[in-house]
């Protein structure tokens, strides 16, 4: 299921790029009959002329030996890729081999579209890839997915007009031994003038603030102001979703909270959902502190429970928008109460994914790498 959905995607990219299949001479675009394979649609995509390059950049060895790897020492960055003229990354895949046991949150990966002063993606590795709590845990969806040999891919397209640039950071105090990377992208003559630039921005609350009304219960959250805020950013663009981790700092159930996204509108939500396990698309808590299943579809999923509704539980959980990209004209926040009305303190580590006609936004200053390591914090 996945795999067609990733098929799916890719093409659909590729036409909102304008990479499609290349367009038939004028004279043989006589009315189709229902016998033309392509008018019916019996011929797929791929079978078809293509009008781009496809290219990779990889960790290979360039002497031609079998040592296809960078090592990064401690504090040590290192260029990923690297890419002139106009073009389109449609698949990065990484495997990592590191002293320390912190790495997914150590490492950060970072890219810069076009020239632009500021990133795009800034994110720990491990929260990018949807392994918020910085363990490997193996799942697939639509656009992520962890594989065996702790492998991790990304089938997110990220178009760019006239250059990009990746990076990865080493902030931890261990060095990484091997990073191994391919990463595919496509070289085409130019990219339409609606194509928009992917951003991914990590954020955290360690913890969030519990909040309570003076008689000690928690009052009514019309406007979500405590919320937890996934993303905020100016611009025109389409959500296409989230990862989060959590860690619990106490018993019962962590996941009450209703999402509110802010669309245009910087004073009301313009969409209220029903409870945080809803948004991922579970329900009943994931099956409750004694019952509770990991699963992992194509545009949801909860690949880590562990403990669960127990102080020091831990839950990685994901839901994408690619049946219905939540679009912005001017103004998003992506927002989550962090239980009913906020009134739980948990540890929240998440990630968020979109689209927008700039190629860098403002983020929030990355937190310091001790601060990033997840950890439980009693009341």
């Amino acid at each position: 299921m996945p795999r067609v959905e990733r098929r799916g995607f890719f093409r659909s990219a590729l036409a909102a790029l304008g990479l499609g299949a290349a367009p038939r001479a004028a004279a043989a675009q006589a009315q189709p009959q229902p016998s033309d394979p392509i008018a019916s649609g019996i011929l797929p995509a791929y079978c078809r002329a293509q009008n781009y390059r496809s290219l990779k950049q990889s960790s290979y060895d360039t002497t031609g030996g079998n040592s296809d790897r960078w090592p990064i020492a401690p504090g040590k960055e290192i260029e990923i890729f690297r890419q002139k003229g106009p073009g389109a990354i449609t698949h990065i895949w990484f495997t990592i081999a590191a002293q320390s046991v912190h790495h997914l949150k150590e490492l950060v990966l970072r890219a810069w579209w076009d020239g632009a002063p500021k990133p795009s993606i800034e994110a720990p590795i491990g929260d990018f890839f949807g392994l918020n709590l910085g363990d490997y845990v193996l799942y697939e969806s639509a656009y992520l997915s962890c594989s065996p040999g702790r492998s991790l891919n990304c089938y997110f397209v990220m178009p760019y007009r006239q250059s990009a640039r990746m990076t990865v950071t080493n902030e931890g105090p261990r060095e990484v031994s091997s990073f191994y990377s391919n990463i595919d992208f496509l070289a085409v003559p130019s990219l339409p003038p609606d194509a928009l630039y992917f951003h991914a921005q990590y954020r955290q609350a360690v913890p969030n603030t519990a909040v309570k009304g003076p008689d000690g219960k928690t009052p009514p959250n019309p406007d979500g102001r405590a919320n937890y805020v996934y993303v905020e950013t100016r611009g025109r663009g389409h959500l296409m979703g989230v990862t989060l981790g959590v860690i619990q700092n106490s018993e019962y159930w962590m996941g009450e909270g209703d999402d509110m996204i802010f669309i245009d509108d910087e004073s009301n939500p313009a969409i209220i959902g029903t409870g945080s396990e809803d948004y991922f698309l579970g329900s009943w808590n994931f099956g409750g502190r004694d019952n509770a299943r990991t699963f992992s579809y194509a545009q949801c999923g909860a690949p880590l429970i562990q403990s669960p509704e127990r102080t020091g539980g831990r839950y990685c959980c994901y839901r994408f928008h690619g049946d219905n990209p939540v679009t912005f004209t001017r103004y998003l926040k992506h927002t989550m109460e962090h239980g009913h009305g906020n009134d739980r303190a948990d540890n929240y580590y998440s990630c968020a994914y979109w689209y927008q006609d700039r190629p860098a936004a403002d983020f929030p200053p990355l937190p310091p790498v001790e601060q990033r390591i997840p950890r439980v914090i009693p009341a």
